[in-house]
């Protein structure tokens, strides 16, 4: 299986903009082979935790529905982010198009102590099985919540991969930590994160892969849009910037 992480610089607030960018990159990974495309934690608001109860939304929002058609259209599966509304608050939510499935939500259970102003815990999924091939999805701070993956290697997930909008501080963090995990569960690793400002802050980008050794196999840079797609049979890997 060949899967995508997107690397976006996000425009703040801006869902339909953000929409149309996330068309570009859905459109050349589908091009370049890719079953699936992960986007960065919040990618079609931003990492925006001030403006989130503004933005909130179901996934069944008609704004996605080009969304869904591109997933039917070029087969393959996109996961993106947004602010979501359940029973209890704001969760950071990953909704998943699958190619003429029903639209599904993963929200980000292990909340950082900052967030909890501003959402609450939600759901996760237990994975989702492609081409035999089972992922398991973080959002941010959960790949830094030990739990969290091995949880998914309990699952059974020989893929891991996480969506965030990290700090180059944060990025060191997360590289080493996600390096670990590849090693210890012998599941091929990837991150997602984004470029430009979120919250006040610059995020790092550098959205990288690493094997079932931990070994880093392919990684972006810190300032340009663009995608990585890795062969999960073959850990061969391919990089693009916009």
């Amino acid at each position: 299986m060949k899967i995508c992480v997107a690397q976006t610089r996000p425009f703040t607030g801006d869902v339909q903009t953000n929409i149309e960018q996330h068309h570009r990159l859905i459109g050349e990974a589908a091009s370049l082979g890719a079953d699936m495309i992960i986007f960065p934690e919040l990618s079609l608001t931003g990492y925006e935790p001030t403006l989130a109860v503004g933005l909130a939304t179901s996934p069944d929002d008609h704004r996605f529905d080009t969304l869904q058609q591109l997933s039917t259209t070029a087969g393959v599966v996109i996961g993106v982010g947004m602010p979501t509304i359940n029973v209890a608050g704001i969760c950071i939510s990953m909704i998943l198009f699958q190619p003429g499935n029903t639209r599904q939500i993963y929200s980000k259970k292990y909340l950082h102590a900052d967030e909890e102003p501003f959402f609450v815990s939600g759901d996760n999924l237990s994975g989702l099985i492609l081409h035999k091939t089972n992922a398991a999805l973080a959002i941010c701070y959960e790949l830094s919540v030990p739990e969290h993956a091995e949880q998914a290697w309990k699952n059974g997930s020989s893929v891991y991969i996480a969506s965030v909008a990290k700090t180059a501080r944060g990025m060191d963090q997360a590289s080493n930590r996600l390096s670990n995990v590849a090693n210890t569960y012998s599941m091929t690793v990837l991150l997602s994160n984004c470029v430009g400002l979120c919250d006040g802050d610059l995020c790092a980008g550098r959205s990288a892969a690493w094997d079932n050794t931990g070994k880093l196999i392919g990684q972006l840079n810190d300032r340009d849009e663009g995608i990585l797609i890795v062969d999960t049979g073959t850990h061969q890997v391919l990089t693009r910037k916009f």
